[in-house]
């Protein structure tokens, strides 16, 4: 009976600590998607039935598509974001693999690659702003994109080192008494099985140059401006356009919900890769 009543209080405990966690995560997209349908007078309003109960409406939506630049930010964030994703993965992949299993311990190579993660994002923001400035690549989204490449790779390397470091060398070495090359090993038994760290690396460089904000906002001006650029303008003198403003975080956050849920089953695989060993 004892037991019984123990579990009874372990559900209702699990359930209640599950409650509060959504409550935590969902209510804010909650009244951010209802903030972009409602009408200003609704928005303003200090009825608290009006945080639910409203008339809604499209005005919002159509400010953003067909007054402002939100489309070509849209567009400018999803080319930066996907192509330093690709390059990063094209890069890191053949990186990390011969970190972890030549011998580059000279000069200590890998801690050198991952320092350059180590310092506050505004002290390597000057050098390249005067480099950028001399080549033509502000206000660029290629500019951006190296940019970005730059600062993922390295993240991306140390992650996908980690990630290499728990594949058993004896497979390689059985591929290779099969006769295959080190480029088909890696391609054809090496590969298949990193997948999901390669996943897991490949979304949070997605992320990182989507929702990144301090150097779009230095090294653009409106050719190459992103949507979290964009969503700074909705914040003017004349007061905060809350409407507007939560419709475009609302269409922002989008593309990578969108890219989280499709590739989770290659997400929960990369985040457990290794945690469990015979």
């Amino acid at each position: 009976m004892k037991r019984e009543y123990t579990m009874k209080i372990k559900t209702i405990a699990f359930w209640i600590g599950t409650t509060i966690v959504l409550l935590v995560f969902v209510l804010p997209l909650v009244w951010m998607y209802l903030t972009s349908v409602k009408a200003n007078a609704d928005i303003y309003s200090t009825n608290i039935a009006k945080l639910f109960v409203f008339s809604p409406t499209l005005e919002n939506y159509y400010h953003l598509f067909f007054k402002t630049g939100f489309l070509r930010e849209l567009l400018n964030t999803l080319i930066v974001a996907t192509a330093s994703t690709a390059l990063v993965m094209i890069v890191s992949l053949p990186a990390a693999y011969s970190f972890s299993r030549f011998n580059t311990s000279y000069g200590h190579l890998l801690f050198i690659t991952i320092s350059t993660r180590m310092f506050p994002g505004a002290v390597a923001a000057i050098p390249f702003f005067f480099g950028f400035k001399a080549l033509g690549l502000l206000d660029t989204t290629f500019g951006l994109t190296m940019l970005y490449l730059y600062f993922n790779m390295s993240f991306a390397v140390f992650l996908l080192y980690g990630f290499f470091r728990e594949i058993p060398v004896e497979l390689e070495q059985a591929a290779m008494i099969d006769g295959h090359s080190q480029l088909a090993i890696f391609r054809k038994v090496v590969f298949p099985v990193i997948k999901p760290g390669a996943a897991i690396t490949a979304i949070f460089c997605l992320v990182f140059s989507w929702n990144e904000f301090l150097f779009a906002f230095l090294f653009t001006r409106t050719a190459a401006r992103t949507v979290n650029i964009g969503l700074s303008t909705f914040w003017t003198a004349t007061g905060m356009n809350w409407g507007a403003m939560t419709g475009c975080t609302a269409m922002a956050i989008m593309p990578t919900l969108a890219a989280a849920w499709f590739m989770q089953r290659y997400i929960i695989r990369g985040l457990t890769f290794g945690a469990v060993k015979g």
